[in-house]
This record gives structure tokens, C-alpha cells and sequence, in this order.
């Protein structure tokens, strides 16, 4: 019960954090989500709504409310892309097979408790096994969100699942990013075991605001190489998570909220967080800051086009959605301008 206080503790902790400056609902981007082939068309959600633009950010649709609570996470099926999944904030589960225009509860075998989706991450290679990290553990479907199982086997300490990851080489390897630090899967999430070493000594795991892993990002050329942003900074392993290394340590801010690793350039990455966007060209050594343009430092969500690494997406939680077509050295806030629906 003492680490499930904790673990909700920073939950509450981090929404407020995020929340800090926010004068708007509309303005706060919690999800981006692009499609894999399509550069024109991505979805965003926002504290309040859920909208789609099918030019590029030029004109937003807005869809009428499917969920009586906040969305928090929006995923796009890579095989069928006019599928959509958001995961909310005490609803669970609501699944799009049309672009958006039609949303159902996909919702059987989720514990009636689960009050918040954190994040769906698909099979490389078979979408329909899906995997969603959320308050009350990590859930597996295998047929597109009809059912849903936990998979929390070995997880013991905690129940807050915050972020996931599935190596790409090998999907029965995966990562979870917890409010108790990071456990690994060798058999796809049927057990897991706590690879903290270097990440956080065990001493501290039972004190309040010990640590959380908000985003967890795997290297495709070389999936040894794991990284992992936390309430307490960034980290990185080179062997699976056995042992993390912090890096990052100039950085003006510990709270790392998201990560993007170059596909096939994978020493460039960038992070986001309270503290701005920062882009590293050497595996995370050194790090500039990359915010020009940007009213807001407190970065919510980032995500790099699948089509080129130069268009980048950065949601804020104070000013809105912005867009760098320069690798993140300029951005341009692209607003939401709403569009009489299409059919």
C-alpha cells in the first residue's frame, strides 16, 4: 500500500508540474501521433479535445467528444493506419477504425480501475498485439484491443505503469518504465524482472518521490542501447538495461518527458521537458539547447516525421503545437484551426 501511495504521489506530481503556466486546456498538446506514410495527415490531443489534419497542420478537424474524460494518448495502427487508438483518463480504452470519425470503448478484460492510459506500443510485426502501459499495470491484447490481459508478473513493487518499449529486432523483449524504475521482459511480457542497477540504489526506491520513467526509447540499429528519461534525469544502457549510466548532467533540467532517436542516425537524439527541447549529435555527450521559436520551454510530447528526421513536432503545455522543418533548430507554432468535418 506505502509504494502505491507513492507511486500516486508522482503521478499528481508530475501532472502539476506540467500543468504549471498553463493558461488555456486547449493549449496544453499532451499526444502527437503522425502517420507512418501519410506526412500530411497526424492527430493531436489536447487537454480538452482530440483533433486530426489531413494538410499538414494547415487545418485541424475537431472531433466531437467520445469519452467523457481526458484524453491522454493517441497511437496509429503502422499496418492500418486509418485505425486509431486513444487511451484516457479514467475511461481506458477508445479505438477509431476510420480515421477518427468513429470512435468505440475497446475496453474487455481492463480492471474497472484503470483511471489512466499512459501509452500503446505495437508489435513490429503483427499490430494487432498491442501493449498499454497504465496506472494499474501493463495490459497485452493479441486481437486489436477486443480483450486485454494484464501482464504484471514479477512486477511486485509497483503497479503504476508509466512507459513502454519493444526492441524492434525482438519483439519478445520489452521494456517498462515504472514509478519504481524500469523492469525488462525476455518472453513478451509474460514475466518481468527490475533492472535498476545504476538507475537508482534500492535504498532509495521506498522514499516519496524516489523516481519515475516517463519515456523509454530503444536504439534500432543496436538494441542494447536503451534510453531512459526520468523524473531525475536521463539515462543510458548498453546492455539491455543490466546497467544504466546517468548522462546528460549539463542539462538545465533532471525531468526528461520525452525522447527521439534518429532511425538510422542514432547517436542524434533529442529530449523534451520542463526545460526546453535539446538535441545531442554524439549518443547523449554533449547537448544544445534547440528552442528558438518556442513560447514555451515545458515540452509535453516530441516526435520526428517518419518520412524525414529534419520535420519535428513539439507539443507544449503552455503555448500549443509547433513544428521545426530544420532538425529543431527553428519552430513554428502550427495552431488548431478547426475545419467543418469531412465526410
Amino acid at each position: 500500500m506505502m509504494n502505491f501511495r507513492i507511486a500516486i504521489t508522482f503521478v499528481l506530481v508530475a501532472l502539476s508540474i506540467f500543468s504549471l503556466g498553463c493558461q488555456k486546456e486547449s493549449e496544453s498538446v499532451v499526444s502527437i501521433a503522425l502517420h507512418p506514410t501519410n506526412a500530411n495527415i497526424l492527430y493531436v490531443a489536447t487537454n480538452d479535445a482530440v483533433y486530426k489534419s489531413r494538410d499538414g497542420g494547415g487545418t485541424w478537424e475537431k472531433f466531437p467528444s467520445f469519452s467523457a474524460r481526458r484524453v491522454t494518448t493517441l497511437a496509429i495502427d503502422p499496418q492500418l493506419p486509418a485505425t486509431v487508438y486513444a487511451g484516457t483518463m479514467g475511461d481506458a480504452v477508445y479505438k477509431s477504425p476510420d480515421g477518427g470519425q468513429h470512435w468505440l470503448p475497446h475496453n474487455v478484460g481492463l480492471k474497472e480501475h484503470v483511471s489512466f492510459i499512459n501509452q500503446f506500443v505495437f508489435h513490429p510485426a503483427l499490430s494487432e498485439k498491442i501493449y498499454a502501459a497504465t496506472t494499474v499495470g501493463a495490459f497485452f491484447t493479441k486481437d486489436a484491443g477486443r480483450e486485454w490481459v494484464e501482464r504484471m508478473n514479477g512486477m511486485k513493487e509497483v503497479h503504476i505503469v508509466t512507459s513502454i518499449a519493444i526492441d524492434p529486432k525482438n519483439p519478445a523483449i520489452l521494456y517498462g518504465g515504472t514509478t519504481g524504475g524500469i523492469y525488462r521482459s525476455d518472453d513478451g511480457a509474460m514475466n518481468w524482472k527490475k533492472i535498476n542497477n545504476g538507475l537508482i540504489p534500492e535504498s532509495e526506491l521506498m522514499a516519496a518521490m524516489a523516481l519515475g520513467v516517463n519515456a523509454i526509447e530503444i536504439d534500432r540499429m543496436n538494441p542494447d542501447i536503451v534510453y531512459a528519461g526520468t523524473t531525475k534525469g536521463l539515462f543510458r544502457t548498453g546492455n539491455k538495461g543490466e546497467q544504466w549510466e546517468r548522462i546528460g548532467l549539463s542539462l538545465p533540467d533532471p525531468f526528461v518527458s520525452s525522447i527521439v532517436i534518429h532511425p538510422t542516425g542514432p547517436s542524434l537524439l533529442y529530449i523534451g521537458g520542463p526545460g526546453g527541447v535539446w538535441k545531442s549529435a554524439d549518443s547523449g555527450k554533449t547537448w544544445q539547447a534547440m528552442n528558438h521559436g518556442l513560447d514555451t520551454l515545458n515540452i509535453r510530447a516530441l516526435v520526428m516525421a517518419p518520412n524525414t528526421s529534419q520535420t519535428i513536432y513539439a507539443g507544449t503545455n503552455g503555448s500549443g503545437l509547433y513544428r521545426s522543418i530544420d532538425a529543431g533548430a527553428t519552430w513554428t507554432a502550427v495552431p488548431l484551426k478547426t475545419a467543418p468535418a469531412q465526410p
